[in-house]
């Protein structure tokens, strides 16, 4: 077991471990922390708390001090430099003909670096761009690819539920979501209608994608056949997962009649599983419907090591 706290460097980051060391910590602190891109200016987002060895990257680095009024001037500075850092390298891109989207720039802490996050359709030869950069800025410059879920992300928005979205408010991962989702949850299948401002499926396909599961464990498919009170049988028509209530349709004398019965009064065979073949045939979504799998170069803004867990010390 270690002693450690959780920091986190924007808003919506991902949190790193940090050992305390004898600090007096506690959470809405600032603190100063070495990691692998330097010192860097962070917000204590867990209290001191003790953790097993398997949910830590070695060697556990340590705070390096409380921030002082000092470190947050300057961490102030930092920010009023990444706007200018902005404009400038926009205006090198247009000079340069790139095509390439300009999203965000961040100091280090230290200024020994400068980074800015771009989008492209594809790879770009950036290469005289950043040696122009180093030249104004005069420190080290690193030029970094992302996705478009990363740059809704940064630049955030307003979703079609009306409020905030959800990765640029309180998401600090994305987790993966397919159209299979949508179609349990009996949702319309209209790209427009499923996807987020990204372009991708919506993030909240996942919230409440275990209770649906759990749900249509109990009901029967569309088509299925089934066994009325009376002890007749049906054809299934339609289901309201929610209410857990069957549209049966019912042939009597060459006339079709549907009725609604709740689930608990029909007699039908549950669902099979299916095979492992067949789950992945129906996971292959069309291109254009693929959902929030990230790309290989994507990678979130505030993400400092690649190769850390989800909850790794810098």
């Amino acid at each position: 077991m270690a002693k450690v706290v959780g920091v986190r460097f924007r808003n919506v980051g991902k949190m790193y471990y940090f050992d305390p060391k004898d600090y007096n910590i506690k959470r809405g602190d600032h603190v100063i922390v070495e990691t692998a891109r330097g010192m860097e200016y962070g917000r204590v987002v867990m209290d001191p708390k003790e953790v097993g060895e398997k949910e830590l990257v070695h060697p556990l680095k340590e705070v390096i001090r409380p921030a002082t009024q000092e470190d947050q001037e300057r961490e102030s500075r930092n920010r009023e430099k990444e706007k200018e850092a902005l404009k400038i390298c926009r205006q090198k891109i247009r000079e340069h003909k790139l095509d390439m989207k300009l999203i965000d720039a961040e100091y280090t802490f230290d200024n020994n670096k400068v980074l800015f996050y771009f989008t492209a359709d594809g790879r770009i030869d950036f290469r005289m761009l950043v040696k122009d950069l180093a030249s104004i800025f005069k420190t080290r410059i690193e030029l970094r690819q992302i996705g478009v879920r990363d740059e809704t992300k940064i630049l955030g928005g307003i979703g079609i539920c009306g409020r905030g979205l959800c990765c640029h408010t309180y998401l600090t991962d994305f987790v993966p979501v397919s159209i299979k989702m949508a179609k349990e949850q009996n949702l319309s299948l209209n790209q427009t209608k499923i996807s987020g401002v990204c372009g991708r499926l919506m993030c909240c396909l996942k919230y409440e994608q275990d209770t649906y599961e759990e749900l249509n464990k109990k009901l029967p498919s569309t088509g299925d056949q089934v066994t009325l009170p009376d002890g007749s049988l049906g054809t299934v028509h339609s289901v309201n997962v929610l209410r857990q209530l069957v549209m049966v349709v019912t042939e009597e004398n060459d006339e079709k009649e549907i009725t609604e019965y709740p689930v608990g009064d029909l007699k039908f065979r549950p669902r099979r599983k299916k095979a492992k073949g067949q789950e992945k045939a129906e996971g292959n979504e069309p291109k254009e419907a693929k959902g929030n799998v990230e790309k290989k170069g994507d990678s979130k803004k505030h993400d400092r090591d690649s190769g850390s867990k989800k909850r790794a010390n810098r």
